[in-house]
């Protein structure tokens, strides 16, 4: 085993670096140790490695021992009394030559001869429990389909004659941003259909590559049996999502990403499960908490799903195996943890304002769900040491990214989550001239020293029905007419130059790495809903309009233009993680904020219809060149700054003080990057 993190204590650096959180010490080292105790008793009894505890995917399912020439199916039913393989060849019945015998009080298991399947053959269990029985899918399937004329899933053997053959290495991450493009297969072709692995590794990988883009977030990859959920009701695990493809499909469009040097993290969803009984995990023996909790605990009021009991070590094995799965057979570089707050809390945070410390570390707290964060990070970081832990978390819960010897959770990153929420209040509740700067900067800026964050300005939540990207706030219902150049008017000048600087500023201030959900980088001018009876089942919303971005006449082809510059920026200039963004200006009745990254200079001006000439804003002294601006021709914006021009401080005395002072053509609602030269 690796050697086990020790107990901080409150000299420690780390999370106890926040005077506030000492008066919670002791609950906080409470649930530290515990995290410790779950990691020591899962490594003592499996030779001392948490690798070798998650063995769930070896150890159940459908396998063909090559040594003994023969099939071995195991499953764990602890309430079940009898199970069979329903299948093609005993005409989908319950016989004898396809029964698994129960080998103890939990474990099933049965040995076929290897003519008794064929890959791709379909199969199903029948399960057997006191007062009941029912159809499932195996716990560890790794490849269910969906008859498409009956909607039945089943499990299919995956067994191909020869295994994969990967091309490329996983990427070695370089210094410099997290810069995540994140994506759905299905969605993210312009016909009105479903799309696959292979479609998008040749369509829309490359548009990523030239966007500049270093890591793609995968969406909806685990098997889910209602395509409206958005990947986010699992029902098997295991098994990648078979309406995008085969898993070899997968592994070509993951392999091809790295060959472009692009890491692939995938939406990994252990918070929840789907309650599906036939497709999924839920009342799989016939008890509804072999998985999960038993009573209303186990069951999420808001999503309409399960919730998985922490406490249980099967659970933990079956959830850990999972987490080794991806990584070491599809070679994923790491996870996107979704639902972390669901998780964490008892009541899912759904009542919890999150404005003090109590709210995190009085009662109604999982514990459990703590202790298996932990393990999940340990684990990922000991197969594979460069491997990205991403935590999806509205709480804000203090120590989730923080090192694990400093008293962490051992996440790499946390989404930054309060940013996009911040900027659409804005556009819904205030005024453009009302803006108030210091608290966009506080927000902009908010975030725990100990822990690395990623910043967005939007992301798929945004796009979502029932909601509006930043865009559509920004243009409404002119977003489908006067995008074009010929029909532009005020309203979209206003939406092009405030979703580039909306952008621009989220990024400059970003700690560790940047988020753009697919489309939004030029500004794509519909939401995210997927066919159901509410549409009449249409995919005209489940798609991306590329062509828009390709088209001279509009201005989502400027919009992208931007970006992909802005990207560019942040990747040659070191914009991200540096230093600490330093705040030198700012004029809340201006509208006008400037700070220093490095040796780059950003000033906004987000007036709504002041420009500025020859204003001056405190800088550090030096020469500067100007490297980009908002308002160039080829972004859609006015082109009233001269490109590449140079602007010198000056020091001037106020009483005591000398401000270094640099005087700038500040014009309304446009930023600009200025590169300290000397």
């Amino acid at each position: 085993m690796e050697k086990c993190s020790k107990d901080p204590s409150l000299s420690d650096p780390g999370i106890f670096n926040d005077p506030g959180l000492l008066a919670h010490a002791d609950t906080i080292q409470y649930r530290y140790r515990s995290a410790l105790e779950l990691e020591e008793r899962l490594c003592r009894k499996h030779d001392g490695s948490l690798k070798n505890f998650a063995d769930y995917h070896q150890r159940f399912g459908l396998h063909f021992d090559p040594k003994k020439d023969r099939w071995v199916f195991t499953e764990w039913a602890p309430n079940a009394a009898d199970m069979f393989i329903l299948c093609d060849k005993n005409n989908w019945e319950c016989v004898p030559e396809f029964q698994v015998p129960k080998q103890d009080e939990e474990i099933f298991q049965a040995h076929f001869p290897a003519d008794r399947f064929s890959h791709r053959d379909l199969f199903r269990l029948k399960l057997i429990w006191p007062g009941g029985q029912g159809d499932r899918i195996p716990t560890a399937a790794r490849r269910v389909v969906q008859d498409p004329h009956t909607l039945i899933f089943n499990a299919q053997v995956w067994d191909p004659p020869h295994p994969y053959d990967w091309q490329a290495s996983n990427p070695v991450p370089k210094d410099g941003p997290m810069l995540i493009y994140e994506a759905h297969a299905g969605m993210a072709l312009e016909e009105a259909r479903i799309g696959t692995w292979t479609e998008f590794r040749r369509h829309i990988l490359p548009k990523i590559v030239d966007a500049g883009y270093n890591t793609i977030q995968l969406m909806a990859v685990q098997e889910h049996p209602y395509y409206g959920s958005f990947g986010y009701h699992v029902s098997s695990f295991f098994a990648p999502s078979s309406r995008f493809g085969t898993p070899e499909e997968l592994k070509q469009l993951i392999d091809a990403a790295h060959k472009e040097g692009i890491q692939v993290l995938m939406d990994i969803i252990h918070s929840h499960s789907v309650r599906n009984e036939v497709e999924g995990l839920s009342r799989f023996d016939g008890t509804l908490y072999q998985f999960f909790h038993d009573g209303p605990r186990g069951m999420h009021r808001l999503w309409d799903s399960r919730c998985f009991d922490y406490g249980k070590l099967m659970v933990v094995k079956f959830l850990l195996s999972n987490l080794r799965y991806w990584i070491e057979e599809f070679h994923v570089d790491g996870f996107r943890f979704d639902g972390i707050t669901s998780m964490i809390f008892e009541d899912h945070g759904l009542n919890r304002a999150f404005v003090s410390y109590a709210d995190y570390f009085g009662p109604g707290v999982d514990t459990d769900a703590l202790g298996y964060l932990f393990a999940a990070n340990r684990l990922v970081h000991q197969i594979a040491p460069e491997a990205v832990t991403v935590a999806e978390d509205v709480s804000g819960y203090p120590g989730l990214a923080a090192d694990i010897d400093q008293g962490g959770y051992g996440f790499d990153f946390r989404f930054a989550m309060g940013i996009a929420d911040f900027w659409i209040k804005l556009l819904k509740e205030t005024r453009d001239e009302d803006w108030p700067l210091e608290k966009l900067w506080h927000e902009l800026t908010n975030r725990r020293p100990e822990e690395a964050t990623i910043s967005y300005a939007e992301c798929h939540d945004q796009a979502l029905v029932g909601d509006k990207t930043l865009m559509m706030h920004l243009m409404d219902g002119r977003i489908y007419s006067a995008m074009h150049k010929e029909n532009a008017d005020i309203i979209t000048f206003r939406g092009v130059a405030l979703h580039k600087m909306i952008r621009l500023i989220t990024l400059a201030t970003a700690n560790a790495g940047y988020l753009n959900f697919m489309g939004n980088e030029y500004g794509h001018p519909e939401w995210v809903d997927f066919p159901s009876s509410r549409n009449r089942f249409s995919y005209q919303y489940a798609r991306r309009q590329w062509s828009l971005k390709y088209d001279p006449d509009l201005f989502f082809k400027d919009l992208y233009a931007f970006d992909r510059e802005m990207i560019i920026l942040a990747k040659e200039k070191g914009l991200l993680p540096s230093t600490w963004p330093d705040l030198f200006y700012l004029h809340e009745d201006h509208n006008i904020i400037a700070f220093a990254r490095g040796n780059l200079f950003l000033v906004f001006n987000f007036h709504p219809a002041r420009s500025f000439f020859d204003y001056q804003v405190d800088a550090p002294p030096g020469r500067y060149r100007m490297i980009l601006d908002t308002d160039e021709a080829r972004f859609g914006g006015q082109n009233r700054l001269v490109p590449g021009q140079e602007h010198f401080t000056s020091p001037m005395a106020y009483g005591e003080v000398t401000r270094q002072l640099l005087p700038l053509y500040l014009p309304t609602r446009t930023a600009l990057v200025l590169e300290q030269v000397l």
